[in-house]
């Protein structure tokens, strides 16, 4: 399970009751771009290993906006990032997550949305995000950015909206998601997409490629693999692009940076967004390549219209998934994702949204009994 740290509200005693024999996480109050030094490491593993649990996943080591837009400052950021790669194999770290996104991490619109049965999941609709960009954040030319269809309810939404309802859907946008290292103000959040407004997908992904073709070979010699995150959600917002959405988007990165250590971080929900998204056929492709796995489901409301399902439902086929697996001798990582709210969770809202206690202990025991169940039904066959 993933685990922010000693202020999660979520204790590592209950991550090891959950079944789970390893916690994923992160060293989040560096700043990004600094070196993880060998004492700060030493320090996180102590209190992992401590509780009875291993730390062989990082989720994730920040690549901040200038390696992204591959600014002067880059340089610096990346020779600290190899320093990094360095001290976590030394300490046993045997992936490292990243993710490619501009400005924000994954994104949704709505933290809290009340499911049928009461639990709360996250949620996210392009209309809202439109009445965010149109009429609150006012970024300059976000009309041509969605249709006239979802211009209007947008509108109509927003004009329906209370004050106490339009800080919520800023500060689930702008105050910075479990993992996203940032938070903005209007302000800094204009700036900070402004800087990509003469960035193409194709200059993006050449700057993903300059920084693989730097700390890949550093992974390897270290015997770590590098996973990314895909883009969640994968498709474009706020007029800035997205490069890890599609199969196409792996093919391009991974065909010019062949080494086994550029590897991904398998998100069966961030991928699952996007209705064109062949979910198995995905896995099955990159199978050799997949170091960690995110295994969650979303329900698709609509295109660019979706929130966090149950692990057993939604549109991810949990079992298939499973199964690419169940014939691979290889070790592959793996965490449940994005837990409902649910029962006790409920009355702990210190909790980061989707990282609850009980939600994340309900979709691990799930594919727990998947995987039990499929390696039973081989033995036999």
């Amino acid at each position: 399970m993933r685990w922010y740290g000693p202020d999660d509200a979520v204790s590592l005693a209950d991550i090891r009751q959950s079944g789970a024999t390893g916690v994923v996480t992160a060293l989040h109050h560096i700043p990004n771009g600094d070196v993880w030094s060998m004492e700060e490491i030493e320090k996180r593993k102590s209190e992992v290993n401590e509780a009875g649990l291993d730390w062989h996943v990082v989720e994730s080591l920040p690549v901040t906006e200038a390696m992204k837009l591959n600014l002067p400052e880059a340089k610096t950021h990346i020779e600290n990032y190899k320093k990094s790669i360095r001290n976590l194999a030394i300490a046993g770290v045997k992936v490292i997550t990243y993710n490619f996104m501009p400005v924000l991490d994954w994104t949704r619109t709505r933290l809290y949305h009340e499911l049928e049965d009461g639990s709360l999941a996250l949620y996210f609709s392009i209309v809202d995000l439109a009445a965010f960009d149109l009429y609150i954040l006012q970024r300059e030319g976000a009309a041509n950015d969605y249709t006239p269809q979802i211009i209007e309810e947008a509108r109509k939404l927003f004009g329906e909206m209370t004050d106490k309802a339009k800080k919520i859907l800023a500060r689930n946008i702008l105050a910075g998601l479990p993992g996203s290292e940032a938070g903005y103000d209007l302000a800094t959040f204009r700036d900070r997409l402004a800087m990509y407004d003469t960035v193409s997908a194709d200059q993006l992904r050449r700057n993903l490629i300059t920084f693989l073709e730097e700390v890949v070979p550093v992974a390897e010699e270290n015997g770590v693999s590098l996973a990314i995150h895909p883009d969640d959600p994968p498709f474009q917002i706020f007029g800035i692009p997205r490069i890890v959405s599609t199969e196409a988007d792996y093919d391009a990165f991974i065909s010019a940076v062949p080494s086994i250590a550029n590897g991904l971080c398998f998100c069966s929900g961030s991928l699952g967004a996007r209705r064109d998204n062949d979910l198995t056929h995905m896995m099955t492709k990159y199978r050799d390549r997949i170091h960690f796995l995110h295994l969650r489901s979303v329900e698709l409301v609509d295109d660019y219209h979706f929130y966090e399902a149950d692990h057993l439902e939604g549109n991810a086929d949990m079992v298939s998934l499973v199964n690419v697996f169940s014939n691979d001798n290889r070790f592959v990582y793996m965490r449940p994702d994005h837990g409902h709210a649910m029962m006790c969770d409920l009355a702990n809202r210190n909790t980061n949204p989707g990282y609850t206690a009980v939600g994340r202990m309900k979709g691990l025991r799930a594919i727990m009994g998947i995987e039990k169940a499929i390696l039973q039904l081989n033995q036999k066959s």
